[in-house]
């Protein structure tokens, strides 16, 4: 592939952007592989020693022709497709002086370090903001590039547990619990994309770069969402419900005679048909349950009741009932049982992608889940190896540069 043979197989509404992608883990990345799916030219720099941290983290690896592990995990996957790879050790004066000179030809800079810490390399946005005045400058921390806690580093897991939400999951009477996937790191590189298209309209409209400062304490904080406003407007603390809702009953699970079932009546007309298809509509008039404010008051009884009557409910059958009468619910799939869907495959949700260093050739991902009618997302880059592109993007850089000189 030559330097510009991948940019005729982008369609996203971002083809012609250029962003140089100095973050890694997960939430920085996420960010850039939301904005290569959208046709951005990603250039992610990586240490040349193992480069991006995450290559390590597993197993699962992807295997050769040989059945041996390479050196790229599941979990780098899923975050780093439609990126070019150069390996750029920035802690050198020739590497950061590298950095600045592909600074020239990129629109946007997303990074995850430490406060301070590109200062010493002369990267930091203040460093940067006069030579580059239209830059967007992203940087993604822990707690932010301010307050008492801005020195500390930033972990999903801390931010889960500093931010609340920890508070809320899990059962009634059981630990707080962590949600399974890293939430934090990836809705902060939703937050972070958002704010980098902002930044690039205001660009666009009234000139002038800026940098974004997006925090995982932030981010884990703004996504308490109804939790976080039910305790402000009420002052109680919020209690851990299992699969309970604080404010809807019944929406939570329910076990069946042959698995689980989700119910999720959202209103008196549903919960009146639920009581009907589990003939027992008695509930339904009963003065204790009427309502929504009702049976969030007499919880405690109504939810043994209904959980009796549901255990001896067969799955399937119930789910259809529901779907019959418009009572929102479902099932509760597996990974195996989600991919296997007619949905899954109807959105696109699962994607293959070229991959000549594994066994099978092709390497399975999660595709995106924004859909364009005009510029539809593209996956014109499988995840790449550390370095993989060095040469090309040096030999893309000297032309590109090349052409701003005076003749």
């Amino acid at each position: 592939m030559t330097a510009n043979q991948h940019v005729s197989t982008i369609t996203g509404p971002l083809n012609g952007l250029r962003v140089l992608d100095l973050s890694r883990i997960l939430a920085g990345p996420t960010c850039t592989q939301l904005l290569g799916d959208m046709g951005a030219d990603v250039i992610k720099i990586e240490k040349p020693a193992g480069g991006d941290d995450t290559r390590a983290w597993g197993p699962p690896f992807v295997k050769d022709q040989d059945d041996n592990f390479t050196t790229e995990s599941a979990y780098y996957l899923c975050a780093n497709r439609n990126k070019r790879s150069i390996a750029v050790d920035i802690t050198t004066t020739e590497g950061a002086a590298f950095i600045r000179r592909l600074l020239t030809t990129c629109d946007v800079l997303v990074e995850n370090f430490k406060v301070g810490g590109l200062k010493k390399y002369g990267l930091a946005y203040d460093d940067l903001k006069a030579e580059f005045p239209e830059l967007i400058y992203c940087s993604i921390t822990g707690f932010g590039q301010t307050g008492p806690n801005a020195h500390r580093p930033g972990y999903d897991l801390l931010a889960q547990g500093f931010g609340g939400i920890m508070s809320l999951t899990g059962e009634a009477n059981g630990e707080p619990m962590k949600v399974g996937v890293g939430i934090c790191d990836v809705m902060t590189g939703m937050y972070a994309n958002s704010a980098v298209l902002a930044a690039l309209y205001h660009q666009k409209t009234n000139g002038g770069g800026q940098q974004i400062d997006v925090a995982l304490v932030d981010v884990q904080t703004a996504w308490l969402v109804n939790e976080g406003t039910n305790y402000l407007l009420s002052g109680d603390e919020p209690l851990r419900r299992g699969n309970g809702h604080p404010n809807i009953v019944p929406y939570q699970v329910f076990s069946v005679e042959d698995g689980h079932v989700i119910v999720a009546v959202g209103n008196d007309q549903q919960f009146k048909r639920f009581c009907h298809i589990l003939q027992h509509p008695e509930l339904a008039d009963d003065p204790l349950y009427t309502t929504n404010q009702l049976r969030l008051k007499h919880r405690e009884q109504l939810i043994p009741i209904l959980s009796k009557i549901l255990s001896s409910q067969k799955k399937q059958q119930l789910i259809t009932l529901m779907e019959q009468e418009a009572i929102p619910g479902g099932p509760i799939n597996t990974l195996s049982q989600l991919f296997a869907t007619e949905q899954v495959r109807a959105r696109e949700m699962k994607i293959s992608m070229p991959y000549p260093e594994s066994k099978t050739g092709t390497v399975e991902l999660i595709g995106n889940p924004i859909k364009f009618s005009a510029t539809p997302v593209s996956y014109h880059l499988a995840p790449p190896k550390c370095g993989q592109h060095s040469q090309e993007i040096i030999d893309e850089l000297d032309r590109l540069t090349a052409t701003d000189q005076p003749q």
